[in-house]
C-alpha cells in the first residue's frame, strides 16, 4: 500500500455510553484507518507478533493482560469495543498497547518516537504547546474522540464511576497517550521515555502470587483521563500495589485550581527491584516559570536505553536553549515550529532532503485563559490551525 502524503485533516467522534460502546463506536467509526495502522506496522508485525508467538512472550502478554484486567477490566473491555467495532484482533491492539514490555527493552536503535511540550505560565500566558511525534507510518492515522461515559457501578482500582474527555488517539489506541483534557479542568500531554528496563511480570522473592505489572505508557494514562485534582492524577501515576511496567512524562494543569496557577511536569519510572508502586519525580512550574520536556529523564535516576530516542532529546534541548525563554503563545509555535536541527530538528518531517523514521504528526495548542484547544496538522510557521476545539467543563 502506498503511503499518504500528509492530510491536512482530522476527523473529530463525539460517543456516549459504556465503555465497550463507546469503543465500539470509535472501530466503527475508524475502522478502516485501524485496519491501515495495523497493516502498516513495521513494529507490530515484525517484533512484536513474533514475540507473541514465543512461549516466553505469550507468558508477558498474559502476565500483563491478567494485571490490566485486575486494576483496569473497564478498559479491556473498551479496546475489546474498538477490537469488535473494527472487525481487528484484539491481540494485537494489546500489543501496541504493551509497546516493548514485551521485547523486555530494547538498545533504542529503533525507537525514534517522542514528542516535545512546552508549559508556559505567565500572567497573560498559559499554554500548554506540544508536538505529537510518531513514527511515519501514524501519520495520518490519528484522530480526536470527545467521550463520555457513565458506569452503573464504580469502575477499576480507582472507583470511577463517570468518565468525560477529549483525546487525540492514534487509530486503535486508546484515549490518554497523546494531548488531553477532561470535564474537571484537567489537561495534559505525554512524552515517551524509554527505561533501559521494562517489566511485563514479577515474582516476589519468597516465590508466592505472581504480580504483573501494567504497561505505563497506555493504561496508567488512560485512567489519567478521570483525575478530578492534582492529588488524584499522583495517585493514578503511582499506582500503589502494582506500578508502572515503563517510563513517561506526563505534563499537566488544572484549569479550575484555587490560587496560582501550576503547571507540573511528572516524570515515571517502571517499578522495577520489587517495588510495588511508579517511580514518580515532579516538577512543578509557578507563575513566571515555564517547562521543556523531551523524551529523556532528565530528573528520575532511571537507566535509560541508547540510541535515536535520547539522542533526537539531546539536540531538541539543544535547540530550545538557543531561544529567550518563551513568554508568549508565538514564542511557543515558534519554537515547536523550529527546523533548524542538523539531524533531529523539533518539527520532524524532512531532514536534509531525506524522509524520516519518526513524523511530527501534528501540532497542539492549549490555551488555559481561553479554554481553547488548537490543532495544527503541519508545521505551524506554514499553515493556519486545522481546528480551535473548546475546552468544556463540568458544570
Amino acid at each position: 500500500m502506498a503511503d499518504l502524503e500528509r492530510r491536512d485533516a482530522i476527523p473529530v467522534l463525539y460517543t456516549r455510553g459504556t465503555h465497550y460502546t463507546v469503543g465500539f463506536d470509535v472501530g466503527r467509526t475508524f475502522g478502516s484507518l485501524i485496519q491501515s495502522l495495523l497493516e502498516k506496522s513495521v513494529t507490530l508485525n515484525e517484533t512484536y507478533i513474533p514475540l507473541f508467538n514465543t512461549e516466553k512472550g505469550r507468558k508477558i502478554y498474559v502476565d500483563t493482560y491478567e494485571s490490566v484486567n485486575k486494576s483496569f477490566p473497564q478498559y479491556i473491555r473498551e479496546l475489546q469495543g474498538i477490537a469488535d467495532g473494527a472487525k481487528v484482533d484484539f491481540y494485537k491492539l494489546f500489543l501496541l498497547h504493551m509497546d516493548d514490555i514485551i521485547t523486555g527493552g530494547q538498545d533504542g536503535t529503533n525507537q525514534p518516537v517522542g514528542c516535545s511540550t512546552i508549559c508556559v505560565n505567565e500572567p497573560d500566558c498559559v499554554v500548554l504547546g506540544h508536538t505529537e511525534d510518531a513514527l511515519a507510518e501514524v501519520l495520518n492515522h490519528f484522530y480526536f474522540v470527545s467521550a463520555h461515559i457513565i458506569s452503573e457501578t464504580p469502575e477499576g482500582k480507582h472507583g470511577v464511576v463517570e468518565e468525560r474527555f477529549t483525546s487525540l488517539c492514534y487509530a486503535g489506541h486508546l484515549p490518554g497517550y497523546t494531548m488531553n483534557a477532561n470535564h474537571h479542568g484537567l489537561v495534559f500531554s505525554i512524552n515517551t521515555l524509554s527505561a533501559k528496563t521494562l517489566v511485563g511480570g514479577k515474582t516476589p522473592s519468597d516465590g508466592s502470587v505472581l504480580v504483573a505489572v501494567v504497561p505505563a505508557r497506555h493504561f496508567i494514562t488512560r485512567a489519567l483521563l478521570a483525575a478530578e485534582n492534582f492529588d488524584q492524577a499522583q495517585e493514578i501515576l503511582r499506582d500503589h500495589g502494582v506500578g508502572a511496567g515503563d517510563g513517561c512524562s506526563i505534563n499537566m494543569t488544572f484549569l479550575k485550581q484555587e490560587g496560582d496557577r501550576l503547571f507540573h511536569n511528572a516524570e515515571m519510572g517502571p517499578a522495577t527491584n520489587g517495588s510495588i508502586e511508579s517511580q514518580l519525580n515532579i516538577l512543578t512550574a509557578s507563575p513566571g516559570e515555564h517547562i521543556v520536556h523531551v523524551n529523556s529523564y532528565q530528573r528520575l535516576p532511571v537507566p535509560e536505553v541508547t540510541g535515536l530516542i535520547i539522542e533526537s532529546s539531546v539536540e531538541r534541548i539543544q535547540t530550545f536553549g538557543k531561544y529567550p525563554p518563551p513568554k508568549t503563545v508565538a514564542d511557543v509555535v515558534r519554537m515547536l515550529s523550529d527546523t533548524t536541527g542538523s539531524n533531529h530538528r523539533v518539527f520532524r518531517d524532512r531532514e536534509g532532503g531525506r524522509s524520516q523514521k519518526v513524523k511530527t504528526i501534528c501540532v497542539g495548542i492549549i490555551d488555559c485563559i481561553k479554554r481553547t484547544w488548537t490543532l495544527y496538522a503541519d508545521n505551524p510557521a506554514n499553515v493556519a490551525p486545522l481546528v480551535e476545539l473548546p475546552l468544556l467543563l463540568k458544570n
